[in-house]
């Protein structure tokens, strides 16, 4: 099968001419979850910005065959719904309603289809009860729930987060991770959760200063000491 996710030969220059990412190729397959690791400035939100098109650098990026340019940017958009750290980013309506209904509305569908994707979406991160609720009076936890659901209202094929578990009391996060153990869509997870890394995805891949320096099982690249030390995330 084809990668849902092909990356050729991405490099990326920020406008001050610093580099940030060489040469990144990388393929992932439909239905995987892989965590993206490195110290802070290796290059994973870069990486993470990439595939959908916020920024835009040199190679080519594919998802699910359709190359990410300009003329393509709705399309896919659509395949891939990205998590900020902060969900306040994400949360900006007055009821949990209407911000999980933002993206189906903008997307042109009629009233029963909009209502039938919140629901669908609030149940998938078990915050059903929550429609009518301000998200400004929710806790940590459940913020991060409610912007997983404005993203997954749109149906995504992929799902993009960054540090996810940040600032996340120790019960939030553990349900963060059930749930995302739950979701079936592709994922990758920039992270420097390496607990979270070792119950929840498969696959590793490691940047340092823009580049690729391991890709593997998970538990081989927790285990190997002297890697992780190398790269600072010992």
């Amino acid at each position: 099968m084809d990668p849902i996710i092909n990356i050729d030969r991405l490099s990326f220059h920020y406008p001050d001419g610093k580099q940030a990412l060489f040469e990144i190729s990388l393929q992932v397959a439909r239905g995987e979850k892989i965590a993206l690791v490195g110290a802070n400035g290796a290059g994973k939100s870069t990486l993470l910005q990439h595939l959908n098109g916020i920024i835009e650098g040199s190679g080519q990026i594919r998802i699910d065959g359709l190359e990410v340019k300009k003329v393509n940017l709705g399309a896919v958009r659509a395949l891939v719904g990205v998590v900020f750290q902060n969900p306040d980013d994400q949360l900006f309506s007055p009821t949990v309603f209407d911000d999980v209904a933002y993206g189906p509305i903008y997307q042109g569908l009629d009233k029963q289809a909009v209502k039938a994707r919140v629901e669908q979406a609030l149940a998938a991160v078990h915050m059903g009860d929550y429609a009518a609720r301000n998200p400004y009076h929710l806790s940590g936890g459940e913020k991060k729930r409610i912007a997983i659901a404005t993203v997954l209202s749109m149906q995504p094929q992929i799902l993009v987060f960054d540090e996810p578990t940040a600032a996340l009391d120790p019960r939030a996060r553990r349900e963060l991770i059930e749930l995302l153990h739950e979701l079936p869509q592709t994922m990758l997870i920039a992270t420097h959760d390496l607990e979270m890394v070792k119950t929840l995805t498969p696959r590793t891949v490691m940047l340092h200063q823009g580049r690729v320096v391991a890709d593997g099982p998970t538990a081989a690249i927790l285990a190997d000491e002297d890697l992780l030390k190398t790269y600072g995330l010992w």
